[in-house]
């Protein structure tokens, strides 16, 4: 039986580094199955994911939002994740079927499914006039590397930043991620230990399929056992918020000429969601309504 899904948030050094772990196997087994991913596939996106799961919770209001978009060279095109503080995310592969040959230490080739150029970028809607925006190249197409390359470029900010899926035939086995900050009194001694016990620590998805928990390994990469806990009942949720109602929406933005081509060649409508795959159908007087309401919008803005 595979454990829940968790984040928590800790605190080593008496506070001078901030350490973030993630635990988001079921996560990203739902995305697989939903979106049908390759192996390859899903340890990109699962790996975007668990960093967007992570950054989520970051966000101080329920109207928060959070966009991450990469956008590489590679076959996989472009992945599109949105989370809001609880978290709960969505999000999407442009080419989710990408299959690549095992990379020279025999493992998923994500840095080649992703490319090495391109552009990561992160939308933070936190309430004020305009989002923030960040962007930053891509510098491996690994992922964690391109966030450690972002956040030291773009918030100016010292970190750390681990992400791992492991998958075989059955699904996802294990998948989850850390992020460590060193605060502005963090010493040379604090980030000197954190180094070598991350490079001792290994693979986070290695530890994860150990069955060790989030506590055992901020222990195991931080060196620091006396850790605090902050907050520990953080659960991340692949979770899809589309509608009717948002379908007719996008229904309503192609134009009168568009609509009128459905209704006279197919005489009904069935869109799709990119997040979840979820079906809606339009009849024929439903799309007769949408292009009604049109008619009068441009009547009114004519007088």
């Amino acid at each position: 039986m595979k454990k829940n899904d968790q984040i928590i948030k800790l605190l080593a050094y008496n506070g001078r580094v901030s350490v973030t772990c993630c635990h988001s196997t079921n996560l990203v087994e739902e995305a697989r199955k939903i979106h049908d991913l390759s192996p390859v596939a899903t340890a990109a996106f699962g790996r975007l994911l668990t960093m967007a799961g992570m950054m989520g919770t970051e966000m101080k209001s329920a109207q928060n939002r959070l966009t991450i978009q990469i956008k590489g060279n590679g076959p996989l095109g472009m992945m599109l994740v949105t989370a809001t503080p609880f978290p709960t995310l969505k999000g999407y592969v442009q080419n989710p079927i990408v299959d690549l040959p095992l990379n020279e230490d025999g493992k998923l080739d994500v840095g080649m499914a992703v490319g090495t150029e391109g552009f990561l970028n992160i939308i933070k809607d936190i309430g004020l006039k305009d989002p923030y925006i960040g962007i930053t190249p891509i510098v491996s197409g690994e992922i964690a590397e391109d966030f450690a390359n972002y956040f030291a470029n773009s918030e100016q900010k010292q970190v750390a930043v681990a992400l791992g899926v492991l998958v075989d035939k059955n699904g996802v086995r294990a998948s989850g991620g850390y992020f460590i900050q060193a605060m502005p009194d963090a010493t040379e001694e604090d980030i000197a230990n954190i180094e070598q016990h991350i490079m001792k620590a290994g693979a986070v998805s290695k530890m994860l399929e150990k069955d060790m928990s989030l506590v055992e390994i901020a222990k195991q990469i931080t060196g620091d056992e006396k850790i605090e806990i902050l907050e520990k009942n953080i659960v991340p949720v692949y979770r899809c918020d589309c509608n009717k109602e948002h379908m007719r929406d996008g229904l309503s933005s192609i134009g009168i000429k568009e609509l009128n081509e459905i209704i006279e060649e197919d005489g009904q409508a069935e869109t799709v969601c990119h997040f979840c795959h979820k079906k809606y159908v339009f009849t024929r007087e439903e799309l007769e309504e949408i292009r009604k309401e049109l008619l009068e919008k441009a009547k009114k803005k004519e007088s």
